[in-house]
This record gives C-alpha cells, structure tokens and sequence, in this order.
C-alpha cells in the first residue's frame, strides 16, 4: 500500500506506528479513542464524518471556543473529511479510502455498513491486507446485534452498576464512561497484533470488539467471584469485598485513601499510627483476618487518624511505604501529576489553534507519541483529501495501489 504519506499535507514523523493509514469510520468515544491512541503513535488517521459531524461536537458543556471538550478529548492528531454514504460521489471516495487504508475503524450498528459496501467482506475484496474493527455494543450474533450499545446501558447491564455506590442506597453509574474506553483500548490492541500477524502472513482480518464482553472482562475479581466461585457480589461503597483497610478513612478535616494491601504494608501503617500492637492481634494478623473483622478494626484506626489533618498523615504513611492518597478533584488530579513529573498536558497544534489535552499515557524510550494536529474542524481537510483519493483511483492500474 502507498501509506499515508501519500495523503495531502501528511507529515511523515516519528511514532511505532509511522507509515500506517488508519480510516476511521467510527464516532462518539470509543472508536474514536482507539484511533486518537493509534494517531499518538504516528499512524496517519483520516476520520471520516456524516454531514452534520461526529455527535459529540454538540456535547456540551463544557466546551472551549464553542467547541465541546468531549470531542477536542478524543480528536486529535485525525484529518476530518465529511462524506455523506449516500451520494454516490461520496461513497465512491470512503470506498476509496478503505481500499487503500491499513485499518479500518468503524462502530455502526452490526450489519450497517454492508448497504455502501463498505462491511469487512466487501473492503478486504479489494484489500486483502487490511486489519478491519468493529465496535458494536452486544456482538455480532443475532441476539446482540440488533441491540443500542451505550456505555450507560451496558454498566447497567453487566452488572457494574450493581457494585457501585451505597450499600443502602441506588445503584449509580460511573463518573465515566468506562466501557467505551475499555472497548476502545481492547480494540486498539485487536488492531496492533492483527497488524504484527498481518507483517508475519500477508493476511488482514476481522477484530471484533462489544462494550459487554469489554465490561465483563473489565469487572476482573468481580466477575471471576461468580464465574469461578459461584459468589454475586454486592454494593460495598468504598470498601473492597477482599482487603482492608483498603477504602477512605476520616482524618481530622477530611477523608484519605489507605491501602494496605498486604501483612508488611498493614504493620507499617499501625506503627505510624502509634498502635503496634493491631499487627499482632490475632483479629488483624493476616489479611483475611483484618477483612471478616473490618467492622471492628475501622474505629480503632479511625480514632488514630482523627488526631491529624489528611495532608500531615498522607506525608507520614506514605513515607512509610504504605500506599495512601487524598480524594481530589480532577483539576487536583492533573496538578499531582504535575508535581510527580508526569507532564500530563500537552499543547497541539500553534497560534490560535493550539488546544491542551491529556499527554497520551504510553512512554517509548525511542519512538515516543507525536502531537501533531488540534482535533480537526469538521471536514477541515476534506477538499486535499477527496482531490488525493480520486487522483488515486485514476491513476493507479486497475484501481489497486
């Protein structure tokens, strides 16, 4: 294939993933974080939108410069052409586009692309190497196909929502969407080994990913509590249903987080504390002990940390070698970052079109992450772009790169 440097205006840097043309036919979150992630890493990513745009330009609040900073989150480093499928001009150039692609992203309903001919079946026709994702909510298969797949209604769904928030109270929701970020991380890796086999056979192939099949691997030792032990497990709060203390605790102004997540780790904690003697009690000697009787090591450590602010205790226990934080805020979050030097904003683009945005969370030691492009206008390059595929098409011998 030509690759991406072919395309108009493509700058052909650094990054693993250097040389790689990705279209993205996706939107919303997560497909589009998939290929922002693939973007990071060099790849040259053509997002191809509707007429009216990817919706999550219209979700806002927030926004900056009246545009939403849900979208400006997992837009940058992408070239935006809008295609409407339905003109026949503009069909012939996403077909276009998907014969000459190394990967194809897309995340309609399950069969919803084969009417333009631009399912896997019909792309790898004319481009057999190509590494096709799908991202569908419940599958493929005839009882999931059909089915809305939402973030929100897939924690419902799989049972995420049912171990969060207050034993007495609701269930709730995650502050995000955590399973169209899991599916778009589990996606991103589908495509990186489709590739590695694709450059040890010749061969592209179908990697399918669904936000339930991501929820249910993402839930770990929940989800292994009834697999394998026969256990539902139940709405907790902030308590771990294996360890303690491994939760929120109040200090004398506020809550810190402790996680004293094995035998050595619980004895420093006490001795900080000025109570030795808890690691020693046959209630609290091991793990597994500390957790059947959390309900009476809580007050004993509670009443020690109520003697001091969070911050004077969070600077002695973590001293210590015991895992412990506050509760912050997000834009306190970013700023601890920045204070342990992660550097964790990056400024892309320049002028007036710079945008901030979160570093990518990779580090390479020879190829790091490029920040080349601000999240794209919609069909900001479409002109370069469909003059570059049609003069592709037209001069390339029976219509093959």
């Amino acid at each position: 294939m030509t690759g991406p440097q072919a395309v108009p205006g493509a700058r052909t840097g650094g990054g693993p993933l250097a040389g790689l043309l990705v279209a993205d036919f996706s939107r919303i979150l997560a497909g589009p974080y998939a290929t922002m992630l693939l973007a990071d890493l060099g790849a040259e990513v053509v997002k191809v939108e509707g007429p009216a745009g990817d919706d999550t330009r219209s979700w806002q609040p927030p926004v900056r410069e009246d545009v939403a900073t849900y979208y400006l989150g997992v837009n940058r480093n992408k070239r935006s052409i809008a295609l409407d499928l339905k003109d026949p001009g503009d069909l012939a150039a996403a077909r276009e586009l998907a014969r000459r692609a190394d990967v194809v992203v897309e995340n309609f309903k399950t069969g919803g692309l084969a009417r333009f001919g631009l399912d896997y079946d019909s792309v790898r026709r004319d481009n057999p190497a190509v590494v096709y994702a799908s991202i569908t909510g419940f599958g493929s298969q005839p009882g999931g196909a059909s089915l809305p797949g939402y973030d929100l209604i897939v924690q419902a769904i799989s049972g995420l929502m049912s171990l969060t928030g207050d034993p007495a109270g609701e269930p709730f929701r995650a502050g995000i969407s955590v399973f169209d970020v899991m599916a778009g991380l589990h996606a991103t890796i589908g495509v990186l080994s489709a590739l590695h086999h694709r450059d040890e056979t010749g061969r592209g192939q179908h990697v399918e990913v669904n936000l339930l099949s991501s929820a249910l691997s993402g839930l770990v030792n929940q989800s292994s509590a009834w697999v394998a032990g026969g256990v539902v497990p139940f709405r907790m709060g902030n308590s771990h249903p294996s360890l303690f203390p491994y939760e929120p605790l109040p200090c004398a102004d506020g809550d810190l987080i402790i996680t004293a997540g094995n035998n050595g780790q619980f004895r420093k904690l006490v001795e900080v504390l000025g109570v030795p003697g808890l690691a020693d009690d046959p209630r609290f000697a091991r793990n597994e002990d500390r957790t059947a009787n959390r309900e009476q090591l809580r007050p004993l450590l509670v009443e020690r940390l109520r003697t001091r602010t969070k911050l004077e205790w969070f600077r002695d226990i973590i001293g210590a070698g015991v895992p412990c934080g506050p509760i912050n805020t997000v834009d306190q979050g970013v700023a601890f970052a920045e204070e342990v030097g992660l550097d964790p904003v990056v400024t892309v683009g320049e002028g007036a079109a710079a945008v901030p945005s979160v570093r990518n969370p990779i580090r390479f030691s020879d190829t790091p992450a490029h920040y080349r492009l601000p999240p794209p206008a919609l069909d900001e390059h479409g002109a370069e772009i469909r003059r570059w595929l049609a003069e592709a098409a037209a001069t390339t011998p029976e219509g093959r790169p």
